[in-house]
């Protein structure tokens, strides 16, 4: 049985169930909101997370609205690509979700026109079926992006309304318009969203730290599973012992013993966006490192998500080169498909190679980033609290990617990149999510 019916006695029928925990709201353009939510589906009334733009029902206006957005931002992501002109007009939408300088701090309470034109549309109606349909089952709802939590608040949702930061830092219209009368609370994902959050004018009590929520499979209740696989993981980012002769005392504080062997192959992952941004730059360095793979000095895997023509696209690519099986291509046919099959790899994955999204918080599970170009302003932010935290670094020059790659390998910088993710990330996101919603 679906989760929203259009008879009452279906929602009748969900009311009465014993396993209600929270409505768990995405969205369905690009990865980055339904991937902050998946983590969450443990908690998900029926195991399954509602998506605001496609959900069982929804009126064929709205969900026409909902598709021009997201078809406009894949073409915009795309069209960037094109020289010069492409850049120009990604800027242009870019100045619509532009995050303002932190200093100096002041106030930002103030809305912009963004956030006017959002409630100006909510205010006509948008999400109001969908609210409807929640008020009949009253739970918790915790929404991945702000319009569901916005909707939420303005057709009376009777419930308590929750919003995941799943950047480092996020724009204006993240917030309502009035947010010392708004009721919405925040599970911001790192202090720097949280600091940014009351400079927004949100209030205190409503702005919750609990760091981004990070798949169970890959952390574990106790960090279990982050510590077992980081410990094989420092041997292969570590080769000739550079950062261990340094640092000994200190991994074994953290980790405890390491191992004697790895238990896989050095293995990078590329991570192609949702708009498949960056898929030249994953086949120019693929091209690059053609001969390590041959060796079997690196084993790749090219991450393309649920779309078919990004798997055509790199398995024309791999065929051409011949590199002998140890290069794959992860995909899925659903988005929960290819989530599981992502969070599977990532346990034997030494290098993460992606542009700064909500993949930046993966630096946590002690995976290191090669930062690809940012599309956006908070991916710039993104990239910056990596830089920051000290967890990756930006890609190097394409064509030499066998050289500045290995060569970051021998000095031991990307074992350091590993453990700064490690210790300074929080990594128990979903875990404290968890335990607000069932106190």
């Amino acid at each position: 049985m679906g989760l929203l019916r259009n008879k009452s006695s279906d929602y009748t029928m969900l009311s009465n169930s014993k396993d209600k925990k929270a409505w768990i709201v995405a969205v369905d353009m690009g990865y980055g909101h339904q991937r902050t939510a998946y983590p969450l589906r443990s908690l998900a009334f029926g195991g399954k997370v509602l998506n605001a733009n496609n959900y069982p029902g929804i009126p064929l206006k709205e969900k026409k609205f909902w598709d021009q957005n997201r078809y406009f931002y894949e073409f915009i992501s795309r069209f960037r690509r094109v020289p010069l002109l492409g850049n120009l007009v990604f800027s242009l939408m870019d100045r619509f979700q532009k995050i303002m300088s932190y200093y100096p701090k002041r106030n930002l309470s103030a809305s912009n026109l963004n956030l006017r034109g959002l409630m100006f549309q909510i205010k006509r109606g948008w999400g109001k079926d969908l609210i409807e349909k929640l008020k009949r089952n009253p739970l918790p709802l915790i929404s991945t992006f702000f319009s569901p939590a916005f909707m939420a608040e303005t057709f009376n949702y009777p419930g308590e309304i929750y919003c995941v930061i799943c950047d480092a830092d996020i724009a204006r219209a993240w917030v309502p318009p009035d947010p010392e009368k708004s009721r919405i609370k925040y599970f911001a994902s790192c202090t720097w969203s949280r600091d940014r959050l009351k400079l927004y004018g949100v209030k205190p009590e409503n702005v919750i730290l609990t760091g981004y929520p990070l798949p169970k499979e890959n952390v574990g209740q106790d960090m279990e599973i982050v510590k077992h696989d980081l410990r094989y993981r420092i041997l292969n980012l570590d080769p000739i012992w550079r950062y261990r002769t340094l640092y000994g005392p200190m991994i074994k504080g953290f980790l405890g013993e390491l191992p004697q062997m790895p238990n896989h192959p050095l293995t990078m992952m590329f991570s192609i966006g949702g708009a498949g941004a960056q898929k030249e730059i994953a086949a120019m360095a693929v091209n690059s490192l053609k001969e390590k793979i041959k060796n079997k000095e690196l084993r790749v895997i090219i991450s393309v998500g649920t779309h078919h023509e990004l798997k055509e696209y790199f398995a024309n690519h791999v065929r051409d080169l011949q590199l002998d099986g140890w290069i794959h291509i992860l995909s899925g046919n659903t988005i929960n498909e290819y989530f599981e099959k992502f969070n599977q790899a990532l346990r034997t994955t030494d290098i993460l190679w992606t542009k700064p999204s909500e993949l930046s918080f993966y630096g946590a599970l002690g995976i290191p980033i090669i930062i690809a170009p940012p599309l956006g302003s908070q991916e710039d932010f993104n990239k910056r609290w990596i830089l920051h935290i000290g967890a990756g670094t930006e890609q190097g020059n394409m064509q030499y990617t066998d050289q500045w790659l290995f060569d970051m390998l021998n000095t031991g910088d990307l074992a350091e990149m590993a453990m700064q993710g490690f210790i300074e990330m929080e990594k128990m996101g979903t875990y404290k999510i968890e335990s607000i919603i069932n106190q």
